[in-house]
């Protein structure tokens, strides 16, 4: 249990003689301070009882407001048992108001991840938080089509603030850590249901971009009741409110057919279509490498005929033997390592080696650059379906069917867990399915 205390802090004494009282929490050598808003000098203070003295006209009045902190504080620390921290004591006495917003805690979070060097993560989530303060700001009144090109004329000028370094990334972040307009109290099932609305309405997102901002809520939502921002008895996740489920769309690859138009077609050298078949070639090659990775892999990740491959989404390391095919495109590339600067692919060749944010600025380029390209490769192959980055991992999946064992693909993949291969993998084995409709139906 937390040792619990009522202090006058010195060390923040204002100019008048007078400094603040304190509640004092303290366990595990962590200790939370929550300021009751009273001020008193040092004269007028017991530091042994813990209580104003009588020399002050208000002493009665005062020790009785503080004793009465004193006890919400003890009650706070008993009913949680020993599972309390310091700062959840201090969070859970500031009470509804006093909490951080929602949009706080989403900063904070936000700004760790970014810190962390996780970009991608990091700004996918800041975009959710523009995505509910446009929500919050929603003019009903307004026709549908003068909301949504609104809310498109917004983005536009903040990306192109971005770009002009007129509002930085950590700009955007700062913004909304002091935005108390969303408290978690607030958040409640009819709020994710207005939510879910507006998302698939107004911002015309799919089904699981939606289900990725509600994991987003629910990840946030655990950590404040952690915290002790907010009780739990709001959480609207818990028992048979609000329910997340995530969807499984078809995952569809090419055939082995369709990879041999990609190989055949005849392009240009040198131009931008002809780099893209190239990168998208290698990443199916070797088991269908995330192309973000395959942009920035660079030579010294070859060695002794092997590539030695850490997956950039989970860390997690892989040594592959360089397929015939794979060596054939690498080959070509290695004429100009220098001119690269050491990368495979020239995507990178500018970018500066210390500096995590503008690699991953260019790499995201490249692979918006690549999505453009691949559906001209598709037309020109005549292939009819959506050909895009991550098809490549995809049409591995397809063509391995049940030939490989799920261990080594589950290896191949990278996957942490066994079942996530056999979900995955169960998109492409039809087999077994086909010849029970056809013993139904060709009789």
């Amino acid at each position: 249990m937390a040792a619990i205390k009522i202090v006058r802090r010195k060390n923040k004494q204002k100019r008048d003689g007078t400094a603040p009282l304190a509640v004092r929490i303290s366990k595990d050598y962590k200790t939370n301070y929550f300021f009751t808003g009273l001020y008193v000098l040092e004269k007028d203070w017991d530091n042994v009882t813990g209580k104003v003295k009588s020399s002050h006209p208000n002493s009665k009045k005062l020790n009785n407001f503080l004793m009465k902190k004193l006890i919400e504080a003890n009650d706070v620390s008993f009913n949680s048992k020993d599972s309390v921290t310091p700062k959840q004591v201090k969070q859970k006495l500031k009470g509804a108001r006093g909490s951080k917003s929602f949009f706080a805690v989403a900063s904070d979070r936000i700004k760790s991840k970014y810190e962390r060097g996780t970009f991608s993560v990091a700004k996918s989530e800041l975009s959710i938080l523009y995505n509910l303060e446009e929500f919050l700001n929603l003019k009903t009144a307004l026709d549908k089509a003068t909301i949504i090109n609104d809310i498109r004329e917004r983005r536009k000028k903040r990306i192109s603030k971005g770009r002009k370094s007129e509002n930085s990334f950590i700009d955007s972040v700062q913004y909304f850590k002091k935005n108390k307009t969303l408290r978690f109290q607030d958040i409640n099932e009819r709020f994710i249901e207005r939510y879910k609305t507006f998302c698939k309405a107004d911002l015309g997102q799919k089904t699981r971009t939606i289900t990725n901002q509600l994991i987003f809520i629910r990840t946030l939502f655990n950590l404040a009741i952690k915290e002790g921002v907010v009780d739990s008895k709001y959480y609207p996740f818990a028992g048979d409110k609000e329910k997340i489920r995530i969807g499984s769309g078809h995952k569809i690859g090419l055939t082995i057919e369709e990879i041999e138009r990609v190989e055949d077609l005849d392009l240009e050298k040198g131009t931008s279509i002809w780099h893209t078949r190239n990168v998208w070639l290698v990443a199916f090659y070797f088991a269908g490498i995330r192309i973000s990775d395959i942009v920035q892999l660079k030579w010294t990740d070859f060695k002794d005929n092997r590539l030695f491959y850490v997956m950039n989404k989970n860390e997690k390391p892989l040594s592959l033997k360089i397929p015939d095919k794979a060596k054939t495109i690498l080959d070509i590339y290695k004429k100009e390592k220098r001119i690269n600067n050491g990368f495979v692919f020239p995507f990178l060749k500018d970018a500066e080696a210390k500096n995590a944010e503008g690699i991953f600025i260019k790499t995201r380029n490249a692979t918006k650059l690549f999505n453009k390209y691949l559906k001209r490769i598709s037309e020109q192959c005549k292939i009819e379906k959506n050909l895009s980055n991550h098809i490549a991992r995809h049409s591995f999946g397809n063509i391995a069917g049940d030939k490989i064992h799920p261990l080594m693909l589950q290896k191949l993949y990278r996957h942490s867990d066994l079942k996530t291969t056999l979900n995955y993998q169960a998109n492409f084995i039809h087999k077994d399915a086909d010849d029970a409709l056809d013993s139904v139906i060709n009789f």
